[in-house]
């Protein structure tokens, strides 16, 4: 089960601002508890709560910042990733305060020196923004689409990262996995999941490596993954392409026995995460295939 350390926590404050890194944290610590004592963490976050990054604290950006939010949290509630981009969430973007029940600024640059005669016109905030429950439900419903409510399961993440001669599964202690962990964390959040990575340990136990990740037996990565507290096995790979400057990736997952393939190309790793593991979550609230 992932570990948060004082660097990682920082590293989360930064990509996530505070509010919503402190869940994660606090989190992390019921399922490290919830791990001693043989049983599954709990599923994580608000799912009306999303967080955008604006310049500044003017209005203009709000609004943009608010309508961002929308479809994070559209897509949050729903499961259905499927919704980004979605060209009829833009009559609910253009009125997207009238949704908004709360929001707070967190300064990104908090203890720097202010640049400019305002003080707060050229910074960067995390503007994080609560939604009203019942109408994020109601523009669900018009959209043909209702809330996963349901117990989201434990996703047991196995990602197998190449870039040149470099080749590892990201796992939750392993330092060469830190950007790769604290960004699979970050989507995970965004998309209201709950995550397992595996350690060192338990991969060499399994006789589980890299180059033999997407040829391993499911029933092997399931049984591991049952160790340490994951239900649903999400494989994933990333293979970085000089020539596209980005990274080449496919995941799987297995489903009521089915297996489900989804691939991207020329993309951050942070945005190969985020599609993996919202597209994992589409194919579990009955939404569909990703894709």
């Amino acid at each position: 089960m992932i570990v948060l350390t004082r660097r990682l926590a920082k590293r989360l404050r930064h990509l996530i601002g505070p509010v919503v890194a402190t869940l994660i944290i606090t989190i992390s610590l019921i399922a490290a508890l919830a791990c001693r004592a043989g049983t599954l963490p709990v599923a994580a976050g608000n799912l009306y709560r999303a967080q955008a990054i604006v310049t500044g604290q003017g209005e203009a950006n709000r609004i943009i910042g608010f309508a961002a939010c929308l479809e994070d949290v559209l897509i949050k509630v729903s499961g259905a990733l499927k919704l980004a981009g979605d060209p009829r969430l833009g009559v609910y973007k253009s009125r997207s305060a009238d949704f908004v029940s709360g929001f707070s600024y967190h300064d990104q640059m908090s203890g720097t020196p202010k640049r400019d005669e305002q003080g707060t016109r050229d910074r960067p905030y995390d503007l994080v923004v609560d939604f009203e429950d019942r109408k994020i439900d109601d523009i669900l419903k018009s959209l043909g689409l209702k809330p996963w409510h349901s117990r989201r399961p434990v996703l047991a993440v196995f990602v197998e990262m190449e870039q040149g001669s470099r080749q590892y599964i990201a796992t939750s202690d392993a330092k060469q996995s830190d950007l790769q962990r604290d960004s699979l964390l970050a989507a995970a959040l965004k998309w209201g999941m709950t995550i397992m990575l595996p350690d060192v340990a338990a991969l060499a136990k399994a006789n589980i490596n890299a180059v033999e990740l997407l040829t391993t037996p499911p029933r092997r990565l399931a049984s591991l993954a049952a160790e340490q507290g994951g239900e649903v096995i999400l494989v994933g790979r990333l293979k970085w392409d000089d020539s596209e400057l980005g990274w080449a990736t496919e995941w799987r997952m297995d489903r009521h026995g089915r297996t489900h393939r989804w691939q991207l190309r020329r993309v951050t790793f942070d945005e190969a995460f985020r599609r993996g593991i919202g597209g994992a979550a589409q194919i579990l609230s009955g939404n569909g295939d990703p894709g």
